[in-house]
């Protein structure tokens, strides 16, 4: 074993190269670096550090300084340097093919897991590599901003420092996605995808955040990142404001949309008149969603449209004749606001059935 609990054959030749080289003053050969390179990548990949190899080598170097006082100091070391940076370059050459595969397999992991393609009992086992067991329930967020993110983008970067420095290592796993960013994390921690949406907003400058349900198992994992993905879908269609949406408090409207041939009849036959009006339907429609949004009151919904409460009375008396439904009565209310919801979903009238 050499110095610095290195054993002697990552050292193999370096007494040779280094009195050869240091007699003459020459530089080291292409062989001669070819094999301190060899030695280095060697080294990486059976888990010695690159400090102590470096140290065992300065070690060598002074145990096997030439005697002889016609080699200069000067000759000798740039010798030592030589071979050190070449030791160097091949550690971290070895390193360097030892992330891109760790890198690589945690993609595959990633897609694998959120998309259920690969053996669930191969899943589980791949999963304790990267700190999830999934066994137990997990939830997983989604968020989404102007632009797409991929893993080592300052944004990704950003919030996975704040889960960590808040969490540390509780089995969360953070990557990106098809340009967003994904957080999986135990069905019974809330509170770390609560912090995570915090975050995630921050850093992507105002984007919209998207929660799935706790499931269990792997599959749950599949079902709880189609349902975020799912939310952030209608959070664009129906024009929802709010940052962080829960598929918990969403699940009207995947029930409202289960049929679609009997929504695209309620929307037809309860807003198809609208486009009668002119300038057509979308006008109206806008003036419904504007006086459903605020709660039903004229006054704010007037705000909203930047109308006159006379001119969204006007509106509403509109709808009223067209359709024969009245905003203001709570019973058409209900069928009105049900058909504008599911024209928002369908996008209707631009997407005629």
């Amino acid at each position: 074993m050499a110095a610095h609990g290195i054993p002697e054959e990552f050292l193999d030749g370096y007494a040779h190269i280094l009195a050869g080289a240091a007699a003459t003053g020459r530089r080291l050969t292409r062989d001669e670096l070819d094999s301190r390179r060899a030695l280095g990548e060697r080294a990486a990949e059976a888990g010695y550090g690159l400090r102590a190899l470096v140290g065992a080598h300065l070690a060598a170097t002074r145990a096997h300084w030439p005697t002889s006082r016609a080699v200069s100091a000067d000759s000798v070391m740039y010798a030592a340097e030589q071979a050190v940076d070449a030791l160097a370059e091949g550690y971290e050459r070895a390193q360097r093919l030892a992330v891109r595969q760790e890198e690589a397999a945690r993609r595959e992991f990633i897609d694998d897991l959120l998309h259920g393609r690969s053996d669930l009992g191969r899943l589980v086992e791949r999963a304790d590599r990267f700190g999830l067991r999934l066994s137990y329930e997990h939830a997983v967020a989604v968020a989404e901003g102007t632009g797409g993110y991929e893993d080592g983008d300052p944004v990704p970067r950003e919030v996975e420092r704040a889960l960590i420095g808040r969490f540390g290592d509780r089995s969360i796993l953070l990557t990106t996605k098809e340009g967003r960013l994904v957080c999986v994390a135990p069905g019974d921690q809330d509170e770390v995808l609560a912090f995570f949406a915090k975050h995630a907003y921050a850093a992507t400058d105002g984007g919209r955040v998207a929660i799935g349900r706790p499931r269990p198992g792997p599959g749950g994992v599949v079902q709880s990142y189609e349902e975020a993905l799912n939310a952030l879908d209608l959070a664009e269609r129906l024009e929802l404001d709010e940052p962080v949406l829960r598929a918990a408090e969403l699940l009207v409207y995947p029930v409202l949309t289960r049929d679609r041939q009997a929504m695209a009849d309620l929307v037809l036959d309860t807003l198809g008149p609208l486009q009668k009006a002119r300038g057509g339907a979308r006008p109206l429609i806008e003036t419904l969603i504007a006086f459903f949004d605020s709660g039903c009151v004229a006054a704010e919904a007037a705000r909203r449209l930047a109308l006159s409460v006379r001119a969204l009375t006007y509106r509403l008396d509109r709808i009223h004749q067209l359709t024969g439904a009245n905003p203001a009565d709570p019973v058409h209310r209900y069928t009105l606001q049900t058909a504008v919801i599911g024209a928002r979903l369908l996008g209707w009238p631009e997407r005629p059935f």
